[in-house]
């Protein structure tokens, strides 16, 4: 669930078009104005990569807060559920093997284990802050059909055969972790069809269909958590989970009905959103498509929970989503920030086990709240101020 997996920033969606002028900017030297071209109408900005480099202050463990009483035994039951997907060479393997060697649910031996082989450090944004936004998503249920009928009509789509994803990294290392998606015409490499242009039936966009969904707003909020599991028709029921996306930059469909003056700022959340689309039938694609962003899923296991960026399954309460850039997946990360809707303390020590499109900055953090409606209610709610704490093994360089 990428939540990423959700969608890429907005910044991608400029580099998009950069790209398609071919005009990338060359490493080390200062980013220029793109020229005139015959793919671009009006040619965007240069794209100047946001900067990566923030500062980890080292702190001690008892001026997190609630660390003394946090309760730490799951904590590292999903700190040791992400270790094999650490490589020999990370540098979390030595506490990885630590920390297999533990006896479970232990308190004494967890919070001894933190404390010996991490030290704790405030994690701040390259700009100084040291609080940012805390969300929270989880994985919806929902009722479908692998064939299309009268209830069911709203298709949730595989990968599209043409989507064309070309890695940055090798060639402009400030583009680290960036990918461009697009598709071919010819020898150009234009940008990927937008949620209007699919959804409106664009005839040269073709995907594989994987079930049908019998509303539309479901499936966009599916496409935001990157994950769900389908009760299908037949009885059975089907997981599905991110596989790609079509490049275009995420917008906040909440933040555009705010601003439009359709909900107030304490409406938009996702319960909000949906008691407006109710409302509003004959508007709802015209704002849907606000957000050009969206996303391809596959079909995977439907036991167990849903699997992160890390590719290890999710765990309620426990996982976050974070932004690789600057906290490495599979690292403990101490959270401060409230229940939703609520002055009550959440401080809890999670792991970073995911990621997602809009989950950018340092002090930048989505929780996973599991599966369903109930979590849903919570996931939907959370919007909050908080702080992050990264753990590092001690002795180890500080990721760059």
């Amino acid at each position: 669930m990428t939540h990423i997996a959700r969608s890429l920033a907005s910044a991608l969606g400029a580099i998009v078009l950069i790209a398609a002028c071919q005009h990338l900017p060359v490493p080390g030297e200062p980013p220029t104005a793109c020229p005139a071209c015959p793919v671009c109408p009006k040619c965007p900005p240069a794209v100047v990569p946001a900067p990566r480099e923030a500062r980890f202050e080292a702190v001690e463990f008892s001026a997190l807060p609630g660390w003394q009483t946090a309760a730490l035994a799951s904590s590292l039951q999903a700190f040791a559920s992400g270790c094999g997907r650490i490589a020999p060479s990370h540098a979390l393997e030595r506490a990885c093997d630590a920390a297999t060697a533990l006896p479970a649910q232990d308190e004494s031996a967890a919070r001894r284990f933190f404390e010996t082989e991490f030290a704790a450090f405030s994690i701040v944004a390259p700009d100084g802050t040291v609080e940012g936004l805390i969300t929270g998503y989880y994985e919806p249920v929902l009722t479908g059909s692998r064939t299309r009928g009268a209830m069911h009509r709203y298709p949730v789509y595989g990968v599209p055969d043409d989507l064309v994803v070309v890695e940055l990294a090798g060639q402009y290392p400030d583009l680290r972790g960036m990918r461009l998606r697009g598709r071919l015409e010819g020898r150009r490499l234009l940008p990927y069809w937008s949620r209007a242009e699919i959804d409106g039936g664009r005839p040269e966009f073709t995907a594989p269909v994987l079930a049908w969904l019998a509303d539309p707003v479901e499936l966009f909020f599916l496409q935001i958590q990157g994950s769900g599991q389908i009760r299908l028709d037949s009885g059975e029921r089907m997981r599905v989970g991110y596989a790609d996306q079509n490049g275009h930059p995420y917008r906040s469909l909440g933040r555009h009905l705010v601003a439009r003056g359709e909900l107030k700022l304490e409406q938009a959340s996702m319960q909000g959103i949906k008691a407006w689309a109710l409302a509003n039938p004959a508007r709802l694609q015209e704002a849907l498509n606000v957000n050009a962003s969206y996303v391809f899923f596959r079909e995977i296991a439907p036991e167990g929970d849903p699997v992160g960026a890390l590719g290890v399954p999710l765990t309620p309460g426990y996982s976050i989503a974070v932004d690789p850039r600057f906290v490495p997946l599979g690292a403990p990360v101490f959270l401060g920030t409230t229940y939703p809707l609520s002055t009550r303390p959440l401080e809890r020590l999670m792991l970073a086990h995911d990621t997602g499109g809009a989950i950018r900055g340092a002090v930048r953090a989505d929780f996973f709240w599991g599966s369903g409606d109930d979590a849903g209610t919570q996931a939907g709610r959370m919007r909050q101020q908080g702080r992050l704490w990264l753990l590092w093994p001690r002795g180890v360089a500080l990721p760059k």
